[in-house]
This record gives structure tokens, sequence and C-alpha cells, in this order.
């Protein structure tokens, strides 16, 4: 090998590495960046993202965090994001879209740009079910269809059921709906449809008695798990509506269900948190499959962290 190769490779080495101040930038909403007094849920997140900052440079990577929605940060200057409490961007869906788009063209999304627009849209049900997966039955109601909620519920022969957006996070504009309250829901819904497809899915009644598992895979293969439990009163686990999480010990059955729901995904992603319920048959069934900015509750698994960093270090290499 002659000097001159030597120095081209060194040479080539530099350019493709030249630019590059961070090698992975954590992505969260403003109001998470640099909060001057966390209240105990944003503590959650930062503590959080510390744990996952700590592991990922721990595998030597230069670590980065910044509000995703930053117009003046160069999306050149770090060789992979990864999308963590970005959870306004619910509110502000035509800017995310075209964020994630730009920034896919200059750097590396984890996870990918395809796998992003694909879970946006609770429509991806009807492909985990082509899958042999169960879910709940889903109806969608397409957008600005002329449909009311008293024929939808007399047409599918329903009893009590879940409305929510097609395109939702956090339980936004979700309702628990029956005969006796249809009717006061009826404008709420019209102003809905007119702006978003939404749908409807039967009230599975394990959520209040049984709660909501949440398994955490990470390179195709779970870590850990955690269950979601509603307040007394409410149906929305979320800490929002005052829901609670707690350790939770899946069994093989939910473990193999969880890691088949995410194979199924392509690309396979690098992360993935699966929400399962039983039906109302006693069935386990994805209640929804988060790929974009997951809640991963690693302050309950700190090694999970760890197995995330070595999972990110690998696919840069």
């Amino acid at each position: 090998m002659t000097i001159d190769f030597i120095y081209f490779i060194y040479i080539s080495s530099l350019t493709r590495c030249k630019m590059k101040t961070y090698d992975i930038t954590l992505l969260t909403a403003h109001h998470y960046l640099n909060p001057a007094d966390p209240n105990w849920y944003v503590q959650q997140i930062l503590h959080e993202d510390l744990l996952l900052r700590e592991a990922l440079e721990r595998k030597g990577l230069r670590v980065h965090r910044i509000d995703w929605t930053n117009i003046e940060f160069d999306w050149s200057l770090t060789r992979a994001v990864l999308f963590r409490a970005v959870w306004d961007y619910t509110e502000r869906y035509d800017e995310f879209i075209r964020f994630i788009h730009t920034a896919s063209e200059k750097t590396m999304l984890i996870n990918p740009l395809e796998t992003i627009v694909w879970n946006l849209d609770k429509h991806y049900l009807r492909d985990i079910k082509k899958h042999g997966l169960g879910i709940p039955e889903t109806i969608f109601i397409e957008k600005n269809e002329p449909v009311t909620l008293r024929q939808l519920y007399l047409e599918h022969g329903l009893t009590e059921f879940i409305l929510k957006p097609a395109m939702s996070a956090g339980a936004r504009h979700t309702y628990r709906l029956n005969n006796g309250n249809l009717a006061e829901h009826e404008i709420i819904f019209r102003q809905l449809i007119a702006a978003e497809a939404m749908m409807i899915q039967p009230f599975l009644h394990s959520v209040t008695t049984q709660g909501e598992i949440t398994i955490v895979v990470i390179g195709g293969r779970h870590t850990h798990a955690v269950l979601k439990k509603v307040k007394p009163g409410d149906f929305r686990v979320q800490d929002d509506f005052g829901g609670s999480v707690h350790h939770y010990s899946p069994t093989r059955e939910e473990i193999a269900f969880a890691e088949k729901a995410v194979s199924v995904c392509t690309p396979l992603p690098l992360y993935a948190r699966v929400d399962i319920l039983r039906d109302n048959n006693n069935n386990l069934a994805v209640s929804e499959l988060e790929l974009i900015e997951p809640e991963l509750w690693v302050r309950f698994c700190p090694p999970a962290a760890d197995r995330l960093a070595e999972e990110i270090a690998k696919k840069m290499q």
C-alpha cells in the first residue's frame, strides 16, 4: 500500500466526516428543552433524556439535544436524529411533515421517514390486522364523510364505543360514547370530521379493570414493560388524565405478541412501543403501535437505555 493511497483514504475519511458536529441529536419540544422550573412530569422527560444521553455517550457518540422546530439549526451537522418528546407535533402536523422530509434529506432519521409517515395515521392498524394480529374492531370515518354518530351507532350495532381521530396522541379528542350521550357529541363530531379522518372502536372494558400493557421492543426484542392504569372513574391511561404507570412482568404470550407486531413492520423499527389491551373476548389486541416518539419508560429499566444506545451505535457504523 503506497503512501499516496493511504493519504487518499485519510482525506476521503475526513471529507465524509467533515461538518458533522454531532453524531446523534435528540429531538424534543421547545417547552422541554431548558425549562426553568420543571414540574414532576417534565422532570421525568428530562431524566429519561439524560439516561439515554449518558448511554449514548458511553458508546463514544457526540450527543446534542434540540427543539425540533428550531429553524436555525443545520440538520446536516448531525449524523442522525432520534425522536423523543416531540409531542407538540400533533397540533402542527403540516409543519412536522415538512420537517421530517427536509431533515431526512440531510441526516438519518431514527426511526426512518417511511416508518414515521406510516405510523402517523392509525389506518396502520389495518396493515397489522392483515398479518394475523388482533386489533380492536375499528371503523374509520374519512374526512367529510356524510354520516352522523347516530347513523354509525345504528348501522354497526354499537353499544358503548370510543371515538377518536385517526391521527392523534395523548387522548386528543377521545370520547367514550353510548346511546345516552350521542346527541351532545354530534356537533363536535361534525367539526372534527370536517377537518380530519376519525375512527370508532368498541369500548374495551379491560382498560378499566386490568389496565393497558406497554411492551418496549428494541432491535426487534423486548426489553421491559409497564402497566398503565386509569384513574378511578376515567377511561384514559395517560398521566394528563390522572393515569398511573407501574412495573410489569409480561407473560411469554404477551412478549411474543408484541415482538410479532413489530416484526411485521417494514423496515424493522430500531425501537418500538406496543400498547396492548384485552378485547371484550379476552384476546390480545394492539391498541397502538408507537414508532415515532414513544415514551419508553427507561427510568423503569435503565439497561434499556444502553440497549437502545447499542442499537443506534450499530446502525451508525
